[in-house]
């Protein structure tokens, strides 16, 4: 038997046997694009060229139902004519004509672009979900290991009620910044956040702060990082802790310098009660911030945490 009889053949459509057909081209263009808007992309610019128009617009509900512009051919110039292709959006044209060939080519897009931008909205979640479960899991690990230290002092102390203590501000802190949602405002005072850091904290330290701006991260947040700072200066044997924040250009910086024993005595400076620096540096990732320490010059440590501005 021929393999030529193992071949399903499937019918055509009438319209599409031409491959001059706008409809079978426009189809093609957005069935076999990478995504949906270079798709839209490819359809505006054969629209334009085919109707002798200056510009074609493709409009399309944003996640809030509001009407933004998804994709765009050309200047506008001319008189502008509308086709409203229902949950599809709607296709703007700038001078030049939309004649009935073209007109039912994209009525009979809005099927396959509702389809795409469902596909790669599931697929989008989808991502999301996976990368918060593993966000999740890394988060739960590191709490677990944090938790470790104050549980296993207070295993082996005459008195455990202060190490048990600690293990419950952890626990606290933990829970303050987990309940920062990425849509929450993120702008945080560090005045604020520093005197409610050290009020937890209740330690007798010398601090000066010199503050000119803001941070943009949740306020929670802030104060869980500032908490495990000073808790480690305190372990380090520092007796002043310089706070300062700057805005430039493009970013914003928080500085935290003691004159604590520094970096090189690791046993010292880690051995604060607080959050852990993995565990902050996950904190200040979240919110898009770097969390970093060096060795001071003078003596003692700097931490330097650091949001960068995207540039457009």
């Amino acid at each position: 038997m021929s393999a030529l009889a193992n071949v399903i053949e499937f019918p055509v459509r009438q319209e599409f046997e031409g491959h001059d057909s706008i409809e079978h081209d426009l189809v093609l263009a957005l069935a076999t694009a990478d995504d949906l808007a270079s798709g839209l992309d490819a359809v505006v610019g054969r629209i334009r060229c085919d109707s002798g128009a200056t510009r074609a617009e493709w409009w399309a509900d944003d996640e809030n139902g509001a009407l933004e512009l998804v994709a765009v051919d050309g200047i506008a110039r001319g008189r502008c004519h509308n086709l409203p292709l229902g949950p599809a959006g709607v296709f703007v044209l700038h001078g030049g004509h939309l004649d009935r060939q073209a007109d039912s080519a994209l009525n009979s897009l809005a099927p396959i672009i509702r389809r795409r931008a469902a596909e790669e909205r599931l697929a989008r979640t989808t991502i999301q979900l996976a990368q918060r479960n593993e966000a999740l899991e890394d988060f739960a690990a590191l709490v677990a290991h944090e938790l470790k230290t104050p549980l296993q002092a207070a295993l082996v102390a005459d008195d455990p009620s202060r190490s048990v203590e600690d293990a419950i501000l952890l626990v606290d802190a933990l829970l303050e910044a987990s309940r920062s949602q990425a849509s929450e405002e993120k702008v945080a005072s560090v005045a604020e956040c520093l005197e409610q850091a050290v009020e937890d904290l209740g330690v007798e330290i010398e601090i000066t702060v010199e503050v000119t701006t803001t941070l943009p991260l949740p306020p929670a947040a802030l104060r869980v990082i500032l908490r495990n700072l000073l808790s480690n200066a305190v372990a380090a044997g520092a007796g002043h802790v310089e706070v300062t924040a700057v805005r430039s250009s493009f970013s914003w910086r928080l500085l935290v310098d003691d004159d604590g024993v520094g970096l090189g005595a690791v046993d010292r400076y880690n051995a604060g009660s607080g959050l852990g620096l993995s565990l902050g540096r996950r904190i200040a990732a979240r919110f898009g911030g770097a969390l970093e320490l060096a060795e001071r010059p003078s003596g003692g440590t700097r931490a330097s945490l650091t949001f960068t501005e995207a540039v457009a």
